[in-house]
């Protein structure tokens, strides 16, 4: 999975970019950027408006966050916001040069790091039940094709017994082991002095993992087999409270785990579609108003992007991050 990814010719490294894929919140509507914007300011605020206000943008596809935050930032903020774009791919010609591009989180954060759909690109195990404990699953990298590897390791084994329920052994399922995930978050979190750290991911919680897993793949705005040779995104789920908890050890602080639908709207996305006297009064309003609604309806349908988990940790600032209306 790593190869298939990251490696010299994978998959968010060559080609075109994520974009031309699948469709992330950030490439969906401007409101998600504003909402982040909002979310920004009321943590400056916390911060005490330092005189740099960090924005790192970890798995940043070629971007597309950064690029809409640059232009919507405002005076005087400006002024002092740093923007971060952390990504394995070669910095995009056309990325503006007020935005820096590198393959590794900084240290020394102050401010908002944001991860939107990273952690499910993180590469992980997969492991099988069987009557003698759980076993790793083998996968032909150029087929796909899949079977039975060796025992899991003590570490994983230790993960297993305490994020994923176990099915009987004659039960077919499989589980995807995150401890990969909770230490990547974890370092991300190491590296982060003072502010909020935002993960925005598909996941589950303990008692709804899927019993047979949730590894696919995307090419080309289809879904497809996860075969892992470089040509598709091959992504998995997240155990976001696992996530959570692993952060929590680090940062010390409580954190927020709700769904993108909550966090949305907490942020000041109403959705609401306009009142129909608009129409008569300001037909172009009325239009401009009701793609709005449109927008934020893509973002807070529960069955889709609004199902998204938003995992928000404060890291030595006191801040609840969704009273930043």
């Amino acid at each position: 999975m790593a190869t298939a990814l990251y490696g010299p010719d994978g998959f968010f490294v060559s080609g075109p970019g994520p974009a031309a894929h699948f469709r992330t919140s950030v490439h969906a509507s401007p409101v998600f950027t504003s909402c982040l914007l909002r979310l920004l300011s009321s943590l400056d605020a916390a911060l005490g408006h330092p005189a740099r206000l960090d924005v790192v943008d970890v798995g940043a596809g070629r971007g597309e966050l950064l690029r809409s935050l640059s232009v919507a930032v405002g005076v005087p903020l400006a002024q002092r916001v740093r923007l971060v774009a952390v990504e394995k791919a070669p910095r995009p010609e056309d990325l503006p040069p007020e935005i820096e591009w590198v393959d590794e989180i900084p240290q020394g954060i102050t401010g908002l790091l944001v991860a939107t759909e990273w952690l499910d690109n993180v590469p992980l195990n997969l492991a099988v039940p069987t009557p003698e404990g759980w076993r790793y699953v083998l996968v032909n990298p150029t087929t796909g094709e899949e079977s039975t590897g060796n025992p899991v390791n003590a570490e994983d084994a230790a993960w297993l017994n305490q994020w994923w329920p176990s099915p009987a052994p004659t039960t077919p399922g499989r589980a995807e082991v995150g401890r990969s995930r909770d230490e990547a978050w974890a370092d991300a979190l190491r590296r982060l002095d003072r502010g909020l750290a935002l993960a925005v991911d598909y996941g589950h919680l303990r008692d709804e993992r899927p019993v047979g897993g949730s590894l696919t793949g995307y090419r080309g705005g289809r879904q497809v087999a996860p075969v892992p040779d470089g040509s598709c995104d091959v992504t998995a789920h997240v155990a976001m409270d696992s996530v959570a908890s692993a952060g929590e050890r680090v940062a010390r602080c409580a954190y927020t785990l709700v769904s993108q639908r909550e966090g949305l709207r907490a942020l000041g996305a109403d959705g609401g579609r306009p009142p129909l006297s608009l129409a008569s009064r300001d037909p172009a309003g009325y239009l401009r108003a009701l793609a709005a609604a449109s927008a934020v309806a893509e973002l807070t349908d529960p069955a889709g992007l609004g199902g998204h988990w938003w995992l928000l940790q404060p890291v030595g600032v006191a801040l609840d991050p969704l009273m930043a209306r």
